[in-house]
């Protein structure tokens, strides 16, 4: 009976073409957020007590208190490395202990010396490394700014809305004692003197004061148990949500708190829902609304022509953010009008945080500039892993491909119509009844023999495996997860089950280290039967994914060791791709990197894998709305992002489909997806026309990928997004602030995909003033700083190359980019207007992690100037051969030589080379100089 219902609802989900908003709550329905956004502004009970103060080298502590309850909180604060500041904020004698995010930081972050400037009844001034840079303390009411001279850079509780749900005994459980240990008790405490505290203003404030300003607190709907739908949950530990506000002077545009279908500057929330962080599964979701997709980063990027910061806010609860525009002269008040002053008509963008359990866990990076604040960020929570470079190629997938036989005649149909591609998918149906870890024995018989037909290609292959088990005692993957009772548990102690795609599942409790390192176990070749070194992972449902689960996710009330599922929620799809990415390394010894796509995510997800946008649907707004999302990713440290190309649901015409693949060409991860019930969409089932203009698009990508490669070394290296909003390299351009329907990849390349329906003409921006950009395929030069209309046909995706760059590509296209690996590269040599250009090569094995625990890798400088192109070694002391060769040079925006001369160590040699006078391109033809070495070529 059990899976009749299951399977109706499945064929619900499979026939569903628009998300029921109904299923997910709005603010109003999550009785937290509603009781938060009903706090009057301006009204903060908080004050400080400045006698509580205690300051270390690196660390201030300090109580607040709530003259409307009483109860105590312990303030934290930390001056750390880079330019950031640290705030936590706690109850002083929390009932219990309170949720602490763990594993998301990289470690515990490095302090500096924080010191105190002055000190009054007022407040204190603490100064953060330099005269101009401070910090002062407003202490009734409380709140805290950061100033750089005379300039406030940013408040917090400059509206009054620091609230802190502290953890209490529920009031009817406290009417059971009777009022003669109520008398007892008060006897109790007028003994003992010790527990009387004096507050800044000498009033004494005792145990039993807190509990009577507790008593006059009163009891809110939605407190202790909440319905929503036929949902109940519980709250056994009743309310305890937290909130706070930052004021941001001089500041009206703000970004990032992914993932949400949205542009990429974020908009006010005043005249609707806040936007919420919830990992949710929401398929076929709408667009330009504020409501919670597959993942959560709490991470908020504001900048302006002078300055970039960021705040993140470390919280794994449901977390709501409201975005407000103000006037800076509206909220600026206390002890800091003596150190700094803001205009009164200065825009100000107000930003709170609330979520429903923890503690306030706030960094805030102080930038200045945006590449600071991605350093500040990485520093953190690490950066981008380094994928292997054959993850950057094209992906083919569809929900499912049906056999053996079907995936070698896809296989075979790449070869046939000569396209490129690294990896073909297999969604859930290639299981044993999706049981995860197996195969079905009748379609997929032999899966090694079909692994080892791709290998021989230099293909690979992605299966899924999602962290829902079939509850099944013939299942070994549910025996053991039992047996060793690493089941997250309901809220009466048994293990937890809910619908899921096997029908009735148990869900692994990830958060517990032994789960994950029993699961990472399990991609062991010997564990994962059929698995061969070339078959990789897909993480999905990981939100996690319960169909009759309220907001279709795991009841909060649910059990993780001591944590209810509440405090964690955000944190379980980073848990499920972290053990994944550590079962890969692991099977092969630790030598290979792993590949690994998730759909739920949180802060540091970027360490294990790739992200995409999840179920999306065949329309030009989904199309379109792919770059914002994209771009916000990148944002906050997850580079490796991509849309399923072509759209999930319904079913694209020809020309959505080619302008997908042009635009998915362009974007980190490149994969076609598809749903069950669409029509099969392989590349060359739409005609010969738009089968050659998606071979046109795919063989983009694949001539481009040293230069994605090389892009992923630096994301990895430095934190800084592999595609990029362009007011990240043009901060004081005000005009670039509000764009995204077109981006940068790295420095070098612009790209303006075309996303309308009939599109006979894009305008693309082109920033810098005084630098040119080139057209990338017909070479024709523009100038910075301007709109300029660009006439398209169907073939067209326009990207322009930045005067002044140096790019790398391999144009013998092949049948995988493994088959790329020793084939020579053509230099594309884009001059500036004052005839200069520089770039990188990075080459290594592509597939391990010998780059950085041997350094064996290629770095190298190549470098334009004085009618000169020389290559010179960025790390004196790596070590790496390659067999690929320079082949080919172009120089755009050059002139005519007389004569061009190659200089090696071993002498010099005439160049051959032609001259386009229409175009100003040189062509350099075989140079023969191996990619590693040390040459000069010299134009007379």
């Amino acid at each position: 009976m059990v899976w009749f219902l299951v399977a109706g609802v499945l064929l619900v989900l499979n026939g569903v073409r628009a998300v029921d908003r109904s299923n997910f709550k709005t603010c109003d329905q999550s009785s937290f957020c509603k009781r938060m956004r009903t706090m009057g502004l301006d009204q903060s009970p908080y004050r400080a007590i400045l006698e509580t103060l205690e300051l270390s080298d690196s660390r201030l502590t300090l109580q607040l208190i709530n003259d409307n309850n009483k109860v105590r909180l312990l303030l934290e604060l930390y001056r750390l490395q880079g330019n950031m500041t640290r705030l936590k904020i706690n109850e002083l004698k929390p009932l219990r202990s309170r949720f602490e995010v763990p594993d998301v930081l990289v470690g515990e972050p490095p302090t500096k010396p924080l010191s105190m400037v002055s000190r009054d009844e007022a407040g204190v001034v603490l100064s953060l490394g330099t005269d101009a840079h401070q910090l002062v303390l407003n202490a009734r009411p409380f709140r805290l700014d950061i100033v750089e001279g005379a300039r406030v850079l940013l408040s917090v509780n400059g509206r009054g809305l620091l609230a802190f749900e502290h953890l209490r005994p529920r009031k009817d459980t406290l009417s059971k004692i009777s009022s003669t240990v109520g008398s007892m008790w008060d006897s109790i405490k007028n003994m003992f003197s010790s527990n009387t505290q004096k507050d800044s203003e000498g009033e004494e404030t005792t145990e039993g004061a807190q509990e009577e300003g507790e008593e006059r607190e009163e009891e809110e709907p939605g407190m202790w148990e909440e319905t929503f739908k036929s949902h109940v949950d519980s709250k056994p530990n009743g309310p305890s949500s937290i909130s706070l506000d930052f004021s941001l002077p001089g500041v009206e545009h703000v970004y990032g708190i992914p993932e949400h279908a949205e542009n990429l500057r974020l908009k006010t929330t005043d005249k609707g829902d806040p936007y919420r962080l919830y990992n949710l599964d929401v398929f076929q979701y709408e667009l330009y609304n504020p409501m919670a997709l597959y993942g959560a980063v709490p991470v908020l990027l504001s900048h302006n022509a002078q300055r970039t910061m960021g705040i993140f806010w470390l919280n794994a609860a449901e977390t709501w953010v409201d975005i407000s525009a103000n006037t800076a002269g509206k909220t600026l008040s206390g002890k800091v009008l003596d150190h700094a002053q803001v205009p009164s008509d200065a825009p100000q963008t107000d930003v709170r945080w609330f979520s429903e359990s923890g503690i306030i866990d706030v960094f805030i990076m102080l930038g200045p500039k945006p590449s600071d604040v991605f350093t500040q960020y990485a520093s953190l929570t690490g950066t981008q892993s380094f994928p292997p470079l054959s993850t950057l190629g094209y992906h083919q997938c569809r929900w499912n491909y049906n056999d053996q036989e079907d995936v070698r005649a896809v296989d075979a149909g790449f070869d046939e119509h000569d396209i490129p591609y690294d990896f073909i998918w297999l969604d859930i149906e290639h299981t044993d009844g999706k049981r995860y870890f197996t195969w079905d024995a009748a379609n997929f018989p032999q899966p090694r023999d079909m692994l080892r037909g791709l290998q021989d290609k230099r293909r690979k292959m992605v299966a899924i495996v999602d962290p829902h088990i079939k509850v099944d005692s013939g299942y070994r993957i549910h025996n053991e997860i039992r047996s060793r009772n690493l089941y997250v548990k309901d809220k009466d102690g048994g293990n937890y089950e809910g619908w899921c795609w096997p029908g009735t599942a148990g869900y692994p409790d990830f958060t517990d280290p032994e789960m994950r390192a029993w699961w990472a176990s399990m991609f062991a070749y010997d564990k994962y039967e059929g698995s061969m070194e070339n078959l990789y992972t897909w993480n999905d449902m990981n939100e996690p994914s319960v169909f009759n689960g309220p907001e279709v996710t795991m009841h909060k009330d649910a059990i993780h060791g001591t944590w209810e599922h509440r405090d964690v929620h955000n944190l379980y799809g980073l848990y499920v791709q972290m053990a994944t990415a550590e079962g890969l390394i692991q099977r092969s010894g630790g030598v290979e990197r792993p590949f690994v796509l998730t759909r739920a995510f949180f802060a540091g997800s970027q360490r294990y894998g790739a992200v995409w946008t999840g179920d999306n649907a065949a329309e030009w707004g989904h199309l379109k709305i792919s770059i914002p999302m994209c771009l916000s990713l990148g944002l906050v440290g997850i580079s490796f992002c991509g849309a399923d190309v072509g759209g999930f649901f319904k079913n694209p015409g020809p020309e959505l489909l080619v302008r997908w693949y042009q635009t998915g060409a362009y974007q980190p991860f490149f994969r076609a997806h598809a749903h069950l019930d669409t029509p099969r969409r392989e590349p060359w089932l739409f005609g010969p026309q738009n089968t050659a203009l998606i071979r046109d698009a795919v063989r983009q990508r694949y001539a481009l990928l040293p230069y994605w490669y090389q892009l992923f070394y630096h994301a990895h290296r430095t934190g800084e997004p592999v595609m990029r909003p362009l007011w990240v390299e043009y901060p004081q351009d005000v005009a670039t602030f509000t764009i995204d329907d077109q981006f940068l990849l790295g420095r070098h390349l612009l790209v303006h995909p075309v996303t309308e329906q009939g599109s006979q003409g894009v305008s693309v921006y082109l920033p810098g003033v005084g630098e040119v950009w080139y057209d990338a395929h017909t070479f024709r030069r523009h100038d910075g700083d301007q709109n300029l209309f660009v006439p398209v046909t169907l073939s067209s995706i326009p990207v322009f190359q930045r005067g002044g760059s140096i790019i790398p590509r391999k144009v013998r296209i092949r049948r995988s980019s493994t088959c790329m690996e020793n084939d020579p590269y053509t230099l594309y040599v884009a001059l500036s207007p004052q005839g200069t250009a520089d770039g990188e090569i990075y080459i290594d094995d592509g597939h391990t992690f010998n780059y950085d625990r041997q350094k064996q890798f290629i770095h190298r400088r190549l470098t334009f100037a004085n009618s000169s192109l020389s290559s010179s070694n960025l790390s004196a002391d790596s070590q790496f051969t390659t067999a690929s060769w320079i082949e080919r040079v172009l120089i755009l925006g050059g002139q005519e030589p007389s004569a061009v001369t190659l200089r090696t160590a071993d002498g010099s040699r005439s160049l051959e080379f032609e001259f386009d006078a229409a175009t100003s391109v040189l062509t350099i033809h075989k140079p023969g100089v191996n990619a590693g070495s040390d040459w000069t070529v010299l134009l007379q």
